[in-house]
């Protein structure tokens, strides 16, 4: 093991990993954006409205993320003509753009359907309860049923960014200088595939228990009020005479 090597190519590693953090941050972001109606279209009574979104959630669900990147990065240049029509070409000619919209729609499409299912978990009594309160419609959703959704769906949200930070891998196929792709140069000018591949993994598996320690601090906020010894003292505040009772 060449260790001298390892620590010299740190810093172009390091570089490589900025990129990455930079097109995970903006997917994830952009993802949700697409995810929350996407979520809603999906439960609307209206099939105009939910079939549109269970064809796309079902095609990026359903297909690799390589071939959803090979269609929009290499099949982009059929259209050509169309894409300079509608003044889209700039965009689509760069790599850095099609593998942010591949990777959004990608993750766009499982997080809609974490939050659908979220959403169908809240439960009944706690809307029944926001309805005898007087509200309905978007209130009852923005107030009651979206935070609460949104809380349930965290844990397997936290596994969705995991996910994608590590599916970032597969833009150093498309010429971009990700963490892989800068691994990647160097195993190419100095064959120690072992040393550099394995400082790229090392760093991978640190920013993915990274990510999992924050969603972990949130959920332990979010969910502080459902940990006994929290319902104990709230209890306490509250009512003293509860003090003595069990939990």
């Amino acid at each position: 093991m060449n260790l001298q090597l390892v620590v010299e190519s740190l810093p172009q590693l390091l570089g490589g990993l900025s990129l990455t953090l930079q097109i995970t941050v903006i997917s994830v972001f952009l993802g949700l954006v697409v995810a929350v109606p996407s979520a809603l279209m999906r439960l609307s009574l209206n099939p105009f409205l939910r079939w549109p979104a269970h064809a796309y959630i079902f095609y990026f669900r359903g297909t690799p993320l390589l071939v959803q990147l090979f269609l929009i990065y290499y099949g982009g240049g059929q259209f050509r003509e169309e894409l300079e029509a509608l003044g889209l070409w700039t965009y689509f000619r760069e790599a850095y753009f099609c593998a942010v919209l591949t990777l959004t729609l990608n993750t766009g499409a499982y997080t809609a359907e974490i939050l659908r299912g979220s959403i169908q978990a809240v439960p009944h009594g706690e809307v029944e309860a926001a309805r005898a309160c007087g509200m309905s419609g978007w209130l009852l959703f923005r107030r009651i049923v979206l935070p609460k959704a949104f809380r349930l769906a965290l844990p397997a949200y936290s596994n969705e960014v995991i996910f994608l930070f590590q599916a970032t891998s597969l833009v150093s196929i498309i010429t971009l200088l990700d963490l892989t792709g800068v691994a990647r140069s160097i195993v190419a000018r100095t064959f120690a595939v072992y040393e550099i591949y394995i400082a790229a993994g090392l760093i991978y598996l640190a920013c993915s228990y990274g990510i999992l320690y924050i969603f972990k601090r949130v959920e332990k906020r979010l969910m502080a009020h459902l940990r006994p010894e929290e319902r104990r003292q709230a209890q306490k505040a509250t009512d003293p005479a509860q003090e003595n009772l069990p939990v």
